[in-house]
């Protein structure tokens, strides 16, 4: 094993001790670590990240739908055209991804450059969401069903295209989406998103990676066995940890490495490929 994977496998610890601490926000180190330091492409990187992001995301919601935290109907409102979109990216339009997109005075522009500065944009947006407290305060007044908006439908159908080209969850996006737009306090808004995450994540790898990658389950496992390890340590020491604190670090954390992968995919590789 080489210091690159032992370190890749210290950051799949790393990931369920931040889910465990923090209840979110994790999973958005899995695409740089797969990619970074066990050197999966872009395809690979994304598609496994999907499995890891589904399967944390389905264990923290499981508990919420027992406990009727989740909103059945927000789920079938917002869900189902996010699984649409997700399905649609990663079964018709990343397998028909040609490796570069197109060239610029002798410049090709990649499929990875593409994937990976979406990534970094979402990053910079997940990092800003961290750092950040929201101003929107719900009002105390409550009604018993979740409100329905047409903007819900076409969100969520843009939100899955998102998770399907980056490989990520985005509950960052979806929370905001379903308070504001929907109305829901944001316990249950939270609690929704797992759901909706596990229920996207997995449906575009199974429905859509599945049927064209080869699939590592051995690696796949370990690295999963490795998370849910670190949730549980997480969610054992979480009373003990400051986690607004460790939420800051974790914000500036994600920054840095946001800024990483957009000058290593969009400035020093492409500046390397065409000095070779």
């Amino acid at each position: 094993m080489s210091i690159y994977e032992i370190i890749g496998y210290l950051g799949a610890l790393l990931i369920g001790l931040t889910l465990g601490v923090m209840g979110g926000g994790g999973s958005i180190l899995s695409v740089p670590i797969l990619a970074y330091l066990f050197h999966y492409d872009e395809k690979t990187a994304t598609a496994y990240s999907l499995f890891i992001v589904g399967i944390t995301a389905l264990a923290g919601g499981v508990k919420q739908l027992f406990q009727g935290m989740v909103s059945g109907r927000l789920v079938l409102m917002f869900g189902l055209p996010a699984v649409i979109g997700v399905t649609v990216i990663r079964r018709f339009v990343i397998p028909a991804l040609p490796e570069v997109l197109f060239h610029i005075n002798g410049f090709g522009f990649t499929r990875r450059m593409l994937i990976f500065g979406l990534f970094a944009i979402l990053m910079l947006m997940s990092a800003y969401s961290t750092l950040h407290k929201t101003k929107y305060k719900i009002p105390p007044q409550r009604k018993a069903k979740p409100e329905f908006h047409p903007l819900i439908i076409t969100e969520g159908f843009f939100t899955g295209v998102f998770m399907g080209l980056v490989g990520a969850g985005g509950g960052f996006l979806i929370v905001p989406a379903l308070m504001i737009i929907a109305k829901l306090p944001i316990k249950r808004a939270i609690a929704t998103s797992l759901i909706i995450i596990a229920l996207n994540s997995l449906t575009g790898f199974f429905i859509g990676d599945f049927r064209h990658l080869e699939v590592n389950w051995e690696f796949l496992s370990t690295f999963m066995i490795i998370s849910i390890v670190g949730i549980l340590l997480g969610s054992y020491f979480s009373k003990s940890i400051k986690s607004e604190k460790l939420k800051k670090y974790f914000g500036y954390f994600i920054l840095i490495m946001a800024l990483y992968i957009f000058i290593m995919e969009l400035i020093i590789c492409p500046y390397l490929n065409m000095h070779h």
